[in-house]
């Protein structure tokens, strides 16, 4: 993997000062999903930071699973994470799940208790809710917020023991219910849920809140950097708090910095669920979805990504960026790798009259005429080929250069035909084109005789290999769907609204079924191709059999987007 060094920002600044001074003799960082659901292209850029920064740096990186709410955890997102964190190019130092930490965090949360820092509620969670006050309106005090230590300690070992329902009670930190900040109206740091773990099994029945467990592990494990996007800024004093009256020895400090956000993309792992669960899509791999798997099965690589987020850059800012941009990257990974090679995808035959018939020639094409090093492969070509519908009309608008009666255009890699006859059905329907070529223009050969404005693509009929393309637009019509910029991560978030919904894209995909060139009808999945004049392309890895490719659109081939002038 190439060594890009992160740009200068904010976050690596502090880091350099932290190390001159001594404050820090190794930098620590963590990428710290949770498992419940895949990770998508607004994760890439938070892998990114964190690895890039520790390893510029010579520190180190590990992998953690905030696995603390076991109702929406499964092993299929865990196995799934770490397959895309290695895909992208990574390597943590060690893995880590929060659930390694829950005895610690258990005895932690005595220790508020002992300290008059937190107690047991008996409110439900709506009540709390009521209780908790606005943004410009205090909160009220629980009636059981005054409860004795001794009382809220016994409660909270006999939640523990499984002696009350979900929902009966939960422990709350004794913060400030007046607080300008809403997060330090004492919150909730543990709650009972009686459901199965995916790690520690059936062991224990109540679990930390997310924002009261996150801290903890990053002391734990000695994170120096704690670094999260700007969601979660407003629950720094209470990160700091948890470090502080928990009286770990060891001190992180978060830092956080802007999220990705891209056009007409939902990155809410709530709405993604929303729509694998409701089947507006086949799975969270659908080349459509924003995920990383995603991403992949379409036919991205990592090379693009990574350079994609590189350039996207690291600030406090929460800019939208262009979609347009993802796909520049793609290109640029793929012009000189992908083989540049010819599907009809709406085929039309024609018959050239005046080839030989049962004759088969073989011709040479190059097989990528930005990178000579592909070298060149042979494709037949006969008296039936399939050449594209759409380049053909029997009443052609002025500046048409393609096929129309009596017009002449090159094949490319071939020669020159001409239309003379078209073959249309009852219903008057153009089924057939009956050229003639001419044997002079064979390409390759000088001939410098005439010229002629078109070029199409083609397949030889006799050998072309059946195959399926799946065409894609963007899933969300809409710029920026609603509610982007909430923190799914955050404990309480509510259900993604159905109207989001409304937003989808009904032409999201195109399946279509025409031919390939031969050789391309044992292509596997991941095999990448540039089919001329209609773009890149990749095999399909859950549709594809042997023999019967299915080939999905990566990106077209032109875009009007520039990247920015460097210097």
């Amino acid at each position: 993997m190439e060594n890009r060094i992160t740009p200068s920002n904010f976050i690596k600044n502090v880091i350099t000062e932290d190390l001159r001074s001594g404050k820090v003799n190794e930098v620590v960082t963590r990428f710290p999903p949770e498992p419940n659901g895949y990770l998508h292209i607004g994760h890439a850029k938070a892998i990114w930071i964190n690895f890039t920064l520790a390893g510029e740096f010579g520190g180190k990186t590990n992998l953690r699973f905030d696995d603390t709410n076991p109702l929406k955890e499964d092993t299929e997102y865990v196995k799934s994470i770490e397959q895309d964190v290695k895909w992208l190019g990574y390597t943590w130092e060690n893995l880590r799940f929060a659930s390694d930490y829950f005895e610690e965090m258990y005895e932690r949360a005595e220790l508020l208790i002992n300290k008059g820092k937190a107690y047991v509620d008996d409110l439900s969670a709506d009540q709390i809710r009521e209780l908790r006050g606005t943004l410009t309106e205090p909160g009220k005090n629980s009636p059981y917020r005054d409860r004795s230590v001794e009382e809220s300690l016994d409660l909270f070992r006999r939640m523990r023991a499984g002696e009350f329902k979900d929902g009966e009670k939960v422990l709350r930190a004794k913060i400030d219910m007046a607080s300008p900040n809403i997060n330090l109206r004492d919150p909730v740091i543990y709650r009972i849920s009686h459901a199965h773990h995916h790690n520690t099994g059936d062991k224990w029945c109540i679990y930390p809140m997310y924002t009261y467990a996150h801290p903890l592990e990053d002391a734990i494990e000695g994170v120096t950097h704690s670094l999260c996007s700007l969601e979660f800024e407003d629950q720094r004093p209470f990160y700091d708090w948890v470090i502080a009256e928990c009286e770990m020895p060891a001190v992180p400090h978060q830092y956080e910095f802007g999220r990705l956000n891209l056009a007409q993309t939902v990155t809410s792992k709530r709405k993604l669920k929303l729509l694998v669960d409701e089947g507006h899509v086949d799975g969270w791999d659908d080349p459509r979805m924003p995920t990383i798997s995603g991403l992949r099965r379409r036919g991205y690589t990592p090379e693009a990504i990574r350079s994609f987020v590189y350039e996207t850059g690291i600030s406090k800012s929460q800019g939208l960026v262009d979609l347009q941009m993802l796909e520049h990257f793609i290109r640029e990974d793929l012009k000189l790798k992908a083989p540049r090679t010819m599907a009809v995808l709406r085929p039309l035959k024609v018959v050239i009259t005046n080839y030989p018939e049962g004759q088969v020639e073989w011709l040479e094409a190059e097989n990528n005429s930005e990178n000579e090093e592909m070298g060149s492969r042979q494709i037949p070509f006969s008296r039936e080929i399939y050449i594209e519908r759409d380049d053909f009309m029997e009443n052609p608008p002025s500046k048409y250069f393609r096929l129309f009666p009596g017009n002449e255009v090159r094949l490319k890699h071939a020669y020159f035909i001409k239309c003379n006859e078209v073959i249309k059905d009852e219903n008057g329907e153009v089924t057939e084109l009956h050229c003639t070529y001419d044997p002079e223009t064979k390409s390759g050969s000088g001939f410098t005789g005439r010229k002629v404005k078109g070029t199409l693509h083609w397949v030889e009929a006799s050998h072309a290999a059946a195959a399926e393309f799946r065409l894609y637009e963007p899933l969300i019509l809409a710029e920026e769907p609603e509610g982007e910029g909430e923190a799914d991560e955050l404990e309480g978030a509510v259900k993604p609204a159905q109207s989001f919904l409304d937003q989808l894209n009904p032409k999201s995909i195109e399946i279509l079924h025409g031919f390939v060139e031969p050789e391309l009808k044992d292509s596997k999945p991941q095999d990448k191709f540039q089919f001329f004049r209609h773009g890149y392309f990749n095999v399909d890895s859950r549709y594809s059999q042997p023999g019967n490719p299915v080939f999905n659109l990566i990106v077209s081939l032109k875009s009007s987007y520039h990247p920015p002038k460097q210097g």
